[in-house]
């Protein structure tokens, strides 16, 4: 078995009296989509930032690219790439003026940096953009930028924060496909999301809460292990009906998704829909089916349990 890309052992982040990451173990596989999946607060970048070297732990380690963390940053920046969630070049620069620079902080012989932009403008369709300032390019095209000016120097690892979070759908899923063409030319990369569309295109994920880490494993495997505890409700007065079974010690969680309701049954329950047909007290008007569990309701019964 291949050694790791990246992985932390016990690493804790404390800022003040709030502890940002606590007793974190990750292990990341090389050649694939890592994804740090958590609501705002739950300490995914600060994770990105203690494996970019950007942060010193209070406790435990890292080691990235076979490299020992603390201590080794500087030797990484040739290697790794970090986009952050805001856009962080000039937006009164050019596109190209924009990939010069970067390419300049790289220290790339001039050949070579213009062989790399020429091939990032075709590839992130910017070519006929190149002139354009960067602050008048729409979300998506700054994105494309931004994403090229990270991998202008080819890293092996490239840590992606939250990269899509204000763009549309259709931007997003082209976007993740980008992403894609460069994990089958050898790169691994770590992103971090709150959006459940994009973690599900994950290799694998890891889900954070409150500091820690609640489960971790392929989306697969973890919507696997909550199998048989989501149950579907249909009734008339769906309102009424989701503040009964949210009475119910249970039930985990109840939310309304348009015209029904998605029930989350507690583990120590056996049979969730006998369980969800017998709280509806026989109610002629509402019916209950198990169906499949989605990475949703993974999230949601993982940081319950965390929170718990």
């Amino acid at each position: 078995m291949t050694a790791p890309v990246a992985q932390t052992i016990g690493i804790t982040r404390r800022f003040g009296a709030k502890t940002a990451v606590d007793s974190l173990d990750l292990t990341i596989p090389g050649g694939v989509v890592y994804g740090l999946l958590g609501p705002n607060g739950s300490g995914k970048t600060t994770v990105m930032r203690l494996l970019t070297g950007l942060l010193n732990p209070n406790a435990g380690r890292a080691e990235v690219l076979g490299r020992p963390l603390p201590g080794n940053a500087e030797a990484l920046k040739s290697q790794i790439g970090y986009m952050t969630q805001g856009f962080t070049h000039y937006r009164d620069l050019t596109v190209l003026g924009n990939l010069r620079f970067v390419a300049g902080i790289h220290d790339l012989p001039a050949k070579r940096a213009r062989r790399r932009i020429a091939e990032l403008l075709e590839t992130y369709d910017l070519t006929a953009r190149a002139t354009d300032l960067a602050g008048a390019l729409s979300s998506g095209q700054r994105q494309r930028l931004a994403l090229a000016a990270t991998v202008i120097h080819e890293p092996q690892l490239l840590f992606l924060d939250e990269p899509t979070a204000a763009v549309d759908p259709e931007t997003r899923r082209n976007f993740g496909e980008r992403l894609f063409d460069l994990v089958e030319a050898g790169t691994t990369m770590i992103v971090s999301t709150h959006l459940m569309d994009e973690a599900e295109r994950c290799h694998r994920i890891a889900i954070l809460d409150l500091d820690r880490k609640c489960a971790d494993g392929t989306p697969q495997d973890l919507m696997a292990q909550v199998e048989g505890r989501v149950v579907e409700v249909t009734g008339d007065d769906l309102r009424q009906i989701g503040r009964a079974l949210k009475a119910q010690t249970e039930i985990a969680s109840v939310a309304q998704i348009g015209a029904r309701l998605r029930v989350l049954v507690s583990e120590t329950v056996e049979d969730a829909e006998a369980a969800v047909t017998t709280a509806l007290g026989g109610r002629a008007d509402a019916s209950a089916r198990a169906v499949r569990p989605n990475l949703e309701d993974v999230f949601v019964l993982a940081t319950r349990v965390t929170a718990r």
